[in-house]
């Protein structure tokens, strides 16, 4: 299959890339820079571009059949710029819908967009489907959301068929942020105050979410649908920890300190966002996908943390 890939030498085009060169697609990536060529294997042909707003060239769109969107403004905790939203909406919106209309103009059949389930909101005890109304609580939220009405307006205009996945944290080699924070305290064997938490949150192991692009790219259910997709075992942060520990060869001590007074205490803090994260649940029911394209994540969590815990003891 002839691909185009945006966002290909982030944290999930990397992984994606190499597995679609290995089952002998034909692939082509944007890239930023020169240096950024140096990421890709070398079987992917890089196109230089200054910025995703800008028109491609035809013939670099004429015998794609599938553009995969990744390229994004990532989630920033406390993102109180004043321009934030218009900052999201550049890449996340904008030159999502910009080049999903030269995909439709050159005859490109399928175009998948990564989302966020940050577009279902937060704060709901029910796990979160499809099902649900959008609600995103923040500017990347509303970006991603904006994106998603504007791809299937799209699609209904021109017959360009979309597919929208929405990951819930994803995880694996490579993971930067509060994953990778959590990895290095877990490994120096800090007490961390998280014994009695009994939240349940949903995440994703990276190799599940390429393998789950993957089986949108030409499975005539996914086309104009939108996905919520996880591994399929919700964890508490205890047990998180105790499982990445595990999988470090660590005994992380955990003291069981009140979820109430650790709340309060973030709160004060000034870290509210990351005491929602570690105490509040948010789950997602991944069933549709699994029923509507017979897909089954082909890692578990234990072996997804196990990978993860691997690629960082090799650092």
């Amino acid at each position: 299959m002839n691909i185009l890939i945006t966002g290909a030498t982030g944290f999930v085009g990397q992984p994606l890339c190499n597995r679609l060169v290995s089952e002998n697609n034909i692939i082509s990536a944007t890239i930023r820079s020169v240096e950024d060529k140096e990421k890709l294997p070398a079987e992917i042909k890089p196109i230089l571009i200054n910025s995703l707003r800008n028109a491609l060239p035809t013939e670099q769109l004429a015998n794609t059949e599938v553009v995969i969107y990744l390229a994004a403004r990532v989630h920033q905790m406390n993102d109180n710029s004043p321009n934030a939203l218009d900052a999201y909406r550049e890449i996340n919106t904008k030159a999502a819908i910009s080049l999903a209309k030269q995909a439709a103009e050159n005859g490109v059949r399928r175009f998948i967009y990564l989302s966020s389930i940050k577009v279902n909101g937060e704060g709901l005890i029910h796990p979160y489907s499809e099902k649900d109304t959008p609600n995103p609580i923040d500017p990347y939220g509303q970006s991603k959301w904006e994106a998603e009405q504007g791809l299937l307006k799209l699609a209904q205009e021109t017959g360009l068929e979309v597919v929208i996945i929405r990951p819930p944290l994803i995880y694996g080699p490579n993971v930067k942020a509060n994953f990778l924070q959590l990895l290095k305290i877990i490994d120096k064997s800090i007490p961390l105050p998280f014994g009695a938490i009994n939240n349940a949150r949903s995440i994703l192991f990276v190799g599940n979410l390429v393998d789950a692009i993957i089986t949108c790219l030409d499975h005539p259910n996914a086309k104009n649908q939108t996905f919520v997709v996880s591994d399929g075992d919700d964890l508490s942060t205890t047990d998180l920890i105790h499982r990445l520990g595990k999988a470090l060869g660590k005994s992380p001590l955990l003291l069981p300190i009140p979820p109430e007074l650790l709340r309060l205490t973030t709160k004060l803090l000034g870290k509210a966002d990351i005491g929602d994260r570690l105490l509040g649940s948010l789950r997602v029911d991944s069933s549709k996908i699994r029923q509507m394209l017979d897909w089954t994540p082909p890692y578990t969590v234990d072996q997804g943390l196990q990978a993860t815990a691997d690629w960082f003891k090799s650092r």
